[in-house]
């Protein structure tokens, strides 16, 4: 993390000042403890970000509001912990210690939205219609209460099967029927949205497993209903909250992805399954494709997903005046901000002094200047992080393979550039560099690779061809 321009400790100051914080009084704040909210997370989660709640007006639609942690109240701009957190820009995760942008007394306690807690609040809201069209955006404060901490993996078993209810959902009155009702809801925003375009990709990300101090086996990251819902709906308050600021004259910085730089050798994916794409980066026709390979070949269709998305290239933050748009090409939309997560990022942090900032009609806290320093600086701490845990990652794969030198894999390439040549093998899924025999591959081709040598320290994994 050094190396990287990362700071792993707390500074002294920001140890004081998390100290010394106290509760914020919330008798000024509407109260909205009345409704049914709830979390869902990981399983391990305890830096709650967001709570959802849902209501059904007479005319068939829908009001979805979404609770997201007031954690300025407590972080100050200029404050030790906001020059803490503006350092690392995010919270780093590694198999075997998590590196959190505030201490924790903050991130799990004070600005966590934890069950059976008042917690100040910023509320975004939005309609949304028999459709699935996201209209009549709001955004205030309020003071709420989390009713029930839900898992995604428990309350998606519950959705799929529809038994097996979770206790806390089981023990909170409404909340059960809220996540059905919520479900429906996120279902329409995502058909809305890939009928507009947006990418249906598989996940390939993995998670070590550590017992006992030692890595056991890599798990496969996988989508399920409680995740699609709570991805389908923060999408949607991120597209109401660049709106919103839009709609007040505030600039902000945008989250995108630009048109992937690439486009040829997706193509060329496409026409190795036996079909075609356009010659100008299109995200219907994209979005289109997929679909349609997920339904011929679901069993192969992750290691399409990782091909698409090394080429659709990396997202990034930039400064957007008022009046402007520059589009997300994967999610098919214009307008899109990081906002449902301040604990553990600073754009979300900064996106949510701009809210209560327009919410209160005053002007931006931040000049356009220093708004462009930071979404620069947010995308190089972004990467830095990625980098220092995909690090960790291949470490914790690089131990876990180190006893099986000399072994095949099936593979599929991930990356080819003169920098290189890397592969992901798909039993265990670990991702390593061919060093030898690489001549001629590239993205998306399948390949058996051998097992050369590890590296745990510095996280290599090398492999041959054949």
């Amino acid at each position: 993390m050094i190396d990287r321009g990362l700071e792993p400790d707390f500074p002294a100051a920001a140890i004081a000042q998390a100290r010394h914080l106290k509760e914020p009084a919330v008798d000024a704040v509407p109260d909205q403890r009345h409704l049914p909210w709830c979390s869902i997370d990981n399983d391990d989660s305890r830096d709650l970000d967001q709570l959802t709640v849902a209501e059904v007006a007479r005319d068939g639609s829908t009001r979805v509001l979404i609770a997201i942690a007031d954690v300025d109240v407590l972080v100050a701009k200029d404050s030790p912990l906001d020059d803490h957190a503006q350092k690392n820009t995010t919270s780093v995760y590694t198999p075997s210690q998590i590196f959190p942008m505030l201490p924790e007394r903050l991130s799990t306690d004070l600005t966590s939205l934890n069950p059976d807690e008042d917690r100040i609040a910023v509320v975004i809201s939005f309609v949304v219609d028999r459709k699935g069209a996201v209209s009549a955006g709001e955004v205030g404060r309020a003071v709420v209460r989390n009713r029930a901490k839900l898992a995604y993996n428990s309350v998606a078993a519950w959705l799929e099967s529809g038994d097996r209810m979770p206790r806390e959902m089981a023990e909170a009155p409404g909340v059960a029927e809220q996540v059905r009702l919520q479900d429906e809801i996120a279902s329409r925003l995502r058909t809305r949205r890939h009928e507009a375009g947006a990418l249906d990709l598989a996940s390939n990300e993995t998670r070590a497993v550590v017992k006992d101090g030692r890595v056991s086996e890599l798990q496969r990251d996988e989508k399920n209903r409680a995740k699609e819902l709570i991805e389908d709906f923060m999408i949607a308050a991120n597209g109401t909250t660049a709106r919103y600021l839009e709609d007040k004259g505030l600039h902000s910085i945008r989250r995108v992805v630009r048109t992937p730089k690439r486009w040829d050798r997706i193509q060329v994916l496409a026409l190795e399954a036996g079909d075609r794409l356009p010659n100008e980066p299109d995200p219907k026709a994209l979005s289109d494709f997929l679909t349609r390979r997920r339904q011929a070949d679901p069993l192969r269709f992750p290691d399409l997903s990782l091909s698409v998305v090394k080429l659709l290239g990396r997202g990034e933050y930039i400064l957007t005046r008022a009046g402007e748009d520059e589009g997300h090409f994967g999610l098919a939309v214009t307008d899109y901000v990081h906002s449902t997560a301040p604990n553990r990022r600073y754009p979300d942090l900064i996106t949510q002094r701009l809210l209560k900032a327009a919410v209160a009609g005053k002007s931006s806290p931040y000049t356009a200047g220093e708004l462009e320093s930071l979404a620069t600086h947010c995308t190089r701490q972004e990467d830095a992080a990625e980098k220092v845990e995909r690090q960790m990652r291949k470490s914790a794969a690089a131990l876990l393979l180190s006893s099986r030198i000399g072994d095949r894999f099936d593979a599929i390439v991930t990356g080819a550039s003169d920098k290189g040549t890397w592969v992901r093998t798909f039993d265990p899924p670990a991702e390593g560099r061919v060093v030898r025999g690489f001549d001629g591959m590239d993205v998306g081709e399948r390949v058996t690779v051998r097992l050369a040598q590890t590296d745990v320290a510095r996280g290599f994994i090398d492999f041959v061809r054949g």
